[in-house]
């Protein structure tokens, strides 16, 4: 029963050894649940990798010597005692618990490398939704920054005219103030006016009646 002393000292070492290595394992894990997103910037992620791959090569080892006990369990020539068999089935329960566990481990890990996966989904998502709404209301400002500049330029042109208005107004405002001077004046000159053409209605009335004269005297020579 050499063989199997030499078995059962391997499976105990790979046993002591495979709890060391899963518990670094489970806390590095831990840590990579609770923190996700500083798997890659915190340099864990080889450390993780690593430590991962002993603990399934450490697994692998101890199925084989398990493997290797069962068959001296089998064995009918040379039946193992009883206590060999308690031995050969403690192991077997212990490389059991261990792989449980470390399958369990590792669906942890992956649930939340998978939820830190899709939540960087959504922030890159929300990241450029935000970039294409900053762009979008950044061009927007721009329409409102150009339709401002035209009200100014509108405003302007309107404050200009008005401003010409009002000159236009105070010119015309000279002018009706020289018209009423003019028209103040009028009076006297509608007298002239006035006088003139009584005049000329007097002057018309003689020369009439001279001509009017001289043709019946005319008349009367010739007749």
């Amino acid at each position: 029963m050499a063989t199997y002393d030499s078995l059962h000292r391997q499976c105990r070492t790979l046993e002591s050894l495979f709890d060391t290595k899963l518990t670094s394992y489970a806390r590095l894990a831990s840590t990579v649940t609770h923190t996700p997103d500083d798997l890659e910037a915190g340099g864990s992620a080889e450390r993780w990798r690593d430590m991962e791959a002993d603990v399934d090569e450490l697994l692998e080892k101890l199925k084989e010597n398990n493997d290797q006990l069962s068959r001296l369990a089998d064995d009918t020539q040379n039946p193992p005692s009883q206590s060999m068999l308690r031995a050969i089935q403690r192991h077997r329960e212990v490389y059991q618990d261990y792989a449980r566990e470390l399958r369990r481990t590792k669906t942890n890990v992956q649930t939340a490398l998978d939820q830190a996966n899709l939540l960087s989904g959504v922030r890159n998502d929300i990241d450029a939704y935000k970039s294409s709404a900053a762009d979008s209301l950044l061009a927007e400002r721009g329409h409102i920054d150009s339709s401002h500049r035209m009200t100014d330029d509108v405003l302007s042109q309107a404050y200009e005219t008005r401003a010409e208005f009002a000159r236009q107004r105070l010119t015309i405002s000279g002018i009706n103030s020289r018209m009423q001077g003019v028209l103040s004046s009028i009076p006297g000159i509608n007298g002239v006016i006035g006088m003139i053409k009584s005049r000329r209605r007097r002057d018309s009335i003689i020369v009439g009646s001279v001509i009017g004269v001289c043709t019946v005297l005319l008349l009367m020579y010739v007749f």
